[in-house]
């Protein structure tokens, strides 16, 4: 599994014109689920998530994770992060997990991070959505379990 997280002062997902998940400050990450991934892949992928030390400490070092900054989790099924870009100009969806599998591995995430960490909104799977952020930093870094 692969996530690009993003430190963000906000970010909401529309589907349809209607917000199905909103955040504050904290992290918005991009969820793509490959073939052979599972719960485990899963489960360090969430740790990673609730741990990576992306946030300011007092001296200004990214020292804090999102938990010890009270922060957001907006979790965001992203397909197109399973693309392999190194050959030609057009991505292969070749390494992506079936949108079933896909589905399953990314709701369970979904539920795993809820038991984790009380402030977890998401994006819907297989959904057209809109993603808005106010990336802080910038910040980004891509996540892979």
């Amino acid at each position: 599994m692969k996530a690009l997280i993003q430190r963000v002062t906000r970010a909401s997902v529309d589907v349809e014109g209607d917000t199905v998940g909103a955040i504050d400050h904290g992290l918005l990450a991009l969820v793509g689920v490959e073939k052979g991934d599972s719960q485990a892949e899963a489960d360090k992928l969430l740790h990673k998530l609730l741990n990576y030390r992306v946030f300011s400490d007092a001296d200004g070092k990214m020292n804090q994770n999102v938990q010890q900054v009270d922060g957001d989790l907006l979790l965001v099924p992203q397909f197109t992060l399973a693309a392999d870009t190194r050959k030609g100009l057009r991505p292969s969806f070749s390494s992506a997990a079936t949108p079933d599998e896909g589905e399953r591995l990314f709701n369970y995430l979904v539920v795993q991070a809820q038991a984790a960490w009380q402030n977890v909104a998401t994006g819907e799977f297989g959904g057209n959505m809109q993603v808005s952020l106010v990336n802080d930093g910038p910040v980004t870094f891509l996540l892979e379990s």
